[in-house]
């Protein structure tokens, strides 16, 4: 029975999941190492709202197990050391580099910590990949640890997340699956029976399932390709259903009650965003060229191109519909973070939104319940479009929505807050230059009450 947990990585992933295996293995030691001591500061912080990740219902399970048998540390050798499980869940970005640019996972954290594991271990460890990998890492990972170790035996699995973001913590309690995939060998089969006997003390048994290593990395790079791909095509029938008259939530709805579709990931928005969709999807673009699949290949690298599209379109119709020049105008944009309870902003189309419009020289007002000014800058300058100052100087933040809408010539909302809908927009319509438009990139809004108060409203497919 493992009894010492280490996940090296504190970030979305490591976090929320070690934290619920904290609260619900009491009897496990859980160790989440990260050498960023900001980071680790933040998640031993006794205040809620400095915890790193927002998720609804995080605080109360961090706040039960931290100090008990959760702990948060920058001692990564120790963690490594004391446990009989390792999770690797560091970052997997998309190269920025050399061959695969724009396209390849950089594996170059995955390596260094299946580099610092052989170094340090001096018995027998079980590796987790958690985070998001191509095909074959597995193998890649257990040739460093059998080369580089010392005599240390090493039994690779595959344990990726299915976690949405905002809904995190439920997904943890309560999983679709629990997908684990190890060696068909006695040794693998056995690490994998460890790891399940974790699972199994509060995810019913036929929840979790077990594969060879390879179906389970490929399984999380499909699981985000489809998903990804469902919210590209309603997006293009948004495109459609404008020039057609047709409304795309009716379409939307009339499809989804086919059971063979069902009604999931047909919310016709912006566009997608967060940390897995475009990287895993670029990622299995990438592997099937490696392999001489060019069809495979361009039919999910469209899904990349619909998506990159629904964004451009709309800060275009943003500038088209403010009589061809944004130049000087005051666009105000309610919300910065992908989508609604998460404060995580990775590739969000509010960034891309906001550069062609900064572009236009519109000077845009933002704000987010969880989203940090710093955040906001910082994801603008990694586009490398412009200048740090001159970013500055085209987007401001406001800790009040009401603020960010005063003497506004629009309103663009981009991520789909619940506390948008609450908002007295009379108020808002009265303070905002006219005429005063609404563009709903994510069908929010109640169209006919606004329109009644005044507003020139638009909303995606419709």
């Amino acid at each position: 029975m493992i009894k010492n947990i280490c996940c090296i990585g504190a970030g979305y992933v490591g976090g929320p999941t070690m934290a619920v295996i904290a609260q619900k293995c009491p009897h496990i030691k859980v160790t989440v190492v990260d050498l960023n001591e900001e980071r680790i500061n933040s998640w031993n912080s006794e205040d809620e709202n400095e915890l790193p990740v927002y998720e609804p219902g995080l605080a109360a399970v961090v706040k039960e197990a931290r100090g008990r048998n959760l702990f948060f540390s920058t001692a990564v050798d120790q963690a490594i050391d004391d446990a009989e499980m390792i999770f690797i869940s560091v970052n997997t970005p998309t190269k920025t580099y050399g061959v695969g640019k724009g396209m390849a996972a950089d594996l170059k954290y995955i390596e260094l910590c299946a580099r610092q594991i052989a170094r340090v271990a001096k018995s027998d460890k079980i590796v987790v990949e958690k985070s998001t990998l191509p095909v074959r890492t597995a193998s890649a990972i257990k040739d460093i640890l059998t080369n580089t170790g010392n005599g240390v035996q090493f039994q690779i699995l595959s344990n990726p997340e299915f976690l949405a973001e905002g809904t995190a913590v439920a997904d943890l309690f309560q999983p679709d699956r629990v997908l684990i995939g190890g060696d068909t060998t006695p040794e693998g089969q056995k690490a994998i029976q460890a790891l399940v006997d974790i699972y199994a003390n509060w995810v019913p048994q036929d929840k979790i399932l077990t594969t060879n290593v390879w179906s389970s990395e490929l399984s999380k790079l499909t699981a985000n390709a489809f998903l990804a791909q469902r919210v590209s095509s309603i997006n293009a029938m948004s495109e459609l259903c404008e020039q057609t008259g047709a409304d795309v939530n009716e379409v939307a709805k009339a499809i989804g009650l086919d059971s063979r579709i069902g009604p999931k990931f047909l919310k016709a928005s912006v566009g997608f965003g967060g940390s897995c969709f475009q990287k895993d999807i670029l990622n299995l673009v990438y592997i099937a060229k490696s392999y001489g699949l060019h069809e495979v290949a361009d039919y999910w690298e469209q899904v990349i191109i619909m998506n990159d599209h629904q964004k451009r379109r709309f800060a275009k119709n943003i500038i088209k519909t403010l009589y061809n020049t944004v130049s000087g105008k005051k666009i105000a944009f309610l919300g910065w973070a992908f989508k609604k309870d998460t404060n995580d902003t990775r590739e969000s189309a509010a960034i891309y939104i906001a550069n062609d419009l900064i572009s236009e020289q519109a000077s845009i007002a933002v704000f987010d319940p969880k989203v940090e000014e710093k955040q906001i800058l910082k994801d603008l300058n990694a586009l490398e479009t412009r200048s740090a100052e001159t970013n500055q100087k085209g987007i401001q933040t406001f800790q009040n929505s009401y603020d960010a809408c005063e003497k506004a010539h629009a309103i663009a909302v981009l991520t789909e807050w619940d506390e948008f809908k609450t908002y007295d927009w009379q108020k808002i319509y009265d303070n905002m230059l006219k005429p005063a438009f609404i563009f709903d990139g994510r069908n929010l809004l109640d169209k006919n009450k606004l329109e009644e108060i005044g507003f020139v409203y638009q909303a995606i497919g419709s």
